[in-house]
């Protein structure tokens, strides 16, 4: 889904893990030794104290198998299908999952957790994928800059193409770039079919910037704490802000709630697997509230099961939002392609 700074884990894990709270259904002795490939992106992030006790409960050890972002690890599965790599995925997000159902990579399982929310974020109604977490896309501004300048900061799409924002913008390539997609699917959302690419080429004459991916967007060119770069305007997270956090308490960036274009990753059993029940209790862990519990301090995302509290800090730095813009999963496998070719050519990438 995206790429992401290093995070401590501050949530009490040592009290789940010595009260003997169960994180799935127990192991049987067929599992005991058992080994389940988790094929994901290169963000993912669990701590070892929480996979420790799964394995110790179930007997099943989770090997961890990293395959890019969202765009590579999508297509290393189609590549792979008739020979899977491993036994679960998980990472694909709402940008490519039409892709992944399409092309066969999962099979049928509806974990017995899945009730308690992650359903609302159903895009099959076989059940091949299951909503782990979500992470909603937003422009970010760095507060600071605009202040030190007596310059106010912009507040929707509209502002970045007036000429006070002229060279200010750094957004990442929709063809090599998860939240890159997701922006350039905002946009689309927002000025729709007839309108969006007239709203990118204001973007081009207003001076728009565009890099590969987050990683160079977020880390070297953003004028944010995280960053040391020239522009004080990038594409990234609505969770970004709570990073960002200064000794006063206050978060040094924000996130244009009006800008988010909501992605939601999901995880499920490889098609081909020939361990499928271990499979199972694998996504059933991805899950349960313990995994869950985890995900925001981990990958700075939110999870997908109702009732897990997120991080204090993130109250006022990195509040849900509420009305991101979606399209529908039909409407983005049957446009993705088309619409990043037009970028390419509009933005000469």
């Amino acid at each position: 889904m995206r790429g992401k700074w290093s995070a401590v884990v501050v949530l009490g894990l040592t009290a789940v893990l010595t009260t003997g709270c169960t994180l799935v259904g127990g192991g049987s002795n067929d599992d005991a030794g058992a080994t389940v490939t988790l094929v994901t992106h290169d963000s993912f992030a669990a701590p070892q104290q929480v996979l420790d006790a799964f394995q110790q409960q179930t007997g099943i050890k989770i090997a961890v198998l990293k395959k890019g972002d969202a765009g590579a690890l999508t297509n290393s599965l189609v590549l792979t299908k008739a020979n899977p790599i491993g036994d679960v995925a998980y990472g694909i997000d709402s940008t490519f999952a039409s892709r992944a159902l399409s092309e066969g990579i999962f099979e049928s399982y509806t974990s017995p957790e899945a009730d308690r929310g992650p359903q609302r974020y159903a895009v099959d109604s076989e059940h091949r994928m299951s909503a782990v977490d979500l992470g909603d896309v937003c422009l970010n501004v760095d507060t600071n800059w605009f202040t030190e300048r007596n310059l106010p900061a912009p507040t929707g799409y509209d502002d970045l193409t007036d000429p006070r924002y002229k060279d200010l913008l750094v957004v990442e390539n929709p063809a090599t770039s998860s939240p890159g997609l997701a922006f350039l699917l905002g946009t689309i959302a927002k000025y729709g079919e007839q309108g969006w690419q007239a709203y990118w080429q204001k973007l081009k004459d207003n001076g728009v910037q565009s890099v590969s991916g987050w990683e160079e967007a977020y880390g070297q060119d953003f004028s944010g704490s995280s960053g040391k770069g020239p522009r004080p305007i990038v594409v990234s997270y609505a969770s970004s802000p709570a990073a960002e956090i200064g000794d006063d308490g206050k978060p040094r960036t924000k996130a244009l709630l009006d800008t988010c274009y909501r992605q939601v990753e999901y995880a499920g059993v490889l098609a081909g697997t020939k361990q499928a029940d271990k499979a199972h209790k694998v996504i059933d862990f991805l899950l349960s509230q313990q995994f869950q519990a985890t995900v925001a301090d981990s990958m700075y995302v939110y999870p997908a099961r109702d009732g897990v509290a997120l991080p204090k800090a993130w109250a006022d730095a990195a509040p849900l939002p509420r009305d991101s813009a979606s399209l529908p999963a039909d409407q983005v496998q049957s446009g993705r392609e088309r619409w990043i070719g037009q970028w390419r050519s509009l933005l000469g990438q």
